[in-house]
């Protein structure tokens, strides 16, 4: 699964500006449909508290954070399964990307243009959803055309394997059906590897993004009503203003961007919580190297073993792993330095079999 999130959305609900202000990219953004055809790709760094505080303890040459890509791609329409508003063009970005953030529009402007005529969240979800839905119908059905033609072969292990196949497809049919997202049906690790052959769109985990104007940052009715439906699918929903968020993008001097958060009663940048957020659906976690030349948190899925996570460092790490000297970033907390950790016994020699946690300072050693 690619360790991307696609932004979608209907057009006109501020995919382009979250995104710009993410990415601090200037991305198309205008007050008319399909201003963006070709996808916007962002590379965004993932805010860490963790790593600012290694940084200090460390004092080294550099700093890395860990990142998540986003993509923004253009706004959908109804129909666009069928090939309306590019539809086609658009739902082949989104197969791409590893999942999904929906924007949501959940203010009210008569200046902005709503292609329905009116702001209605539940409404604009369901839009989306259908379209998504249907288009992996279409998926669905050509899949188990090709696996009734594989269970007419003389191969036994083949035509088994299409056997579960179908079984399986057909299990998440009634949900495509009644518009529903492919992964809010219950599957067995088995049966999700056999639903992944056929790049069913829905399949990928869903975040939900309420486009507040400056009054409902603390949220909505409309906001209400996107967070019912996120909690019903099992989904998460972030409040973003994506108007403040451009303009605190603007913002270089970190102490102006703190008095402007405060002036507006946030802690973080909402675009904070959605860059975290992303990157825990995505099934991501992170590590850290430490030292005087660099501080750096580096991305690796949830269960991934030391060599994995070593790999992701360099291939030589991975083919020749010895160990991992571990420790977390509680313990440096807790005793201050990496000696005084060590003294207190809580440094560590993990082997090939250790699934890495979140917040591990880690030290490799290979031979190759």
């Amino acid at each position: 699964m690619p360790l991307n999130c696609g932004i979608v959305g209907l057009p006109n609900v501020g995919k382009s500006t979250i995104f710009s202000a993410l990415t601090r990219a200037k991305a198309e953004a205008a007050n008319y449909p399909f201003c963006t055809i070709d996808p916007n790709f962002g590379i965004v760094p993932l805010p860490d508290k963790r790593l600012d505080r290694l940084c200090e303890i460390f004092k080294p040459k550099r700093r890395v954070p860990a990142v998540v890509e986003f993509v923004d791609i253009a706004g959908l329409v109804q129909g666009a399964s069928k090939g309306e508003g590019l539809g086609n063009q658009f739902l082949s970005h989104i197969r791409e990307v590893g999942m999904i953030a929906h924007v949501v529009r959940c203010f009210d402007d008569p200046d902005v243009i709503h292609v329905a005529g009116r702001v209605d969240p539940a409404d604009d979800i369901e839009v989306i959803h259908t379209e998504l839905a249907l288009a992996d119908l279409d998926s669905l059905d050509r899949r188990l055309d090709k696996l009734g033609r594989q269970l007419k072969v003389q191969d036994p292990n083949l035509k088994k394997d299409s056997e579960k196949e179908i079984a399986v497809l057909n299990k998440i049919r009634p949900a495509l059906e009644e518009g529903r997202p492919a992964f809010t049906v219950g599957l067995e690790p088995e049966e999700s590897e056999f639903a992944r052959r056929s790049f069913l769109i829905t399949l990928k985990r869903e975040l939900f993004v309420c486009n507040v104007d400056e009054s409902g940052v603390k949220g909505n009715t409309y906001v209400d009503i996107v967070k019912k439906i996120a909690e019903k699918q099992g989904s998460e929903a972030v409040v973003i203003c994506g108007k403040f968020e451009a303009e605190l993008a603007d913002i270089e001097d970190p102490a102006e961007r703190a008095e402007f958060l405060q002036g507006i009663g946030l802690e973080e940048p909402g675009l904070a919580l959605l860059a975290h957020a992303a990157y825990r659906l995505l099934g991501l976690r992170t590590f850290f190297t430490a030292g005087e030349d660099e501080c750096r948190a580096w991305t690796i899925r949830i269960g991934d073993k030391a060599p994995t996570a070593a790999g992701v460092i360099h291939t030589d790490f991975e083919k020749g792993f010895i160990k991992a000297e571990v420790y977390h970033y509680d313990d440096l907390l807790q005793y201050g330095s990496e000696a005084a950790v060590r003294a207190a016994g809580r440094m560590r020699q993990e082997g090939r079999e250790y699934v890495v946690q979140e917040g591990d300072i880690v030290f490799f050693k290979f031979n190759v």
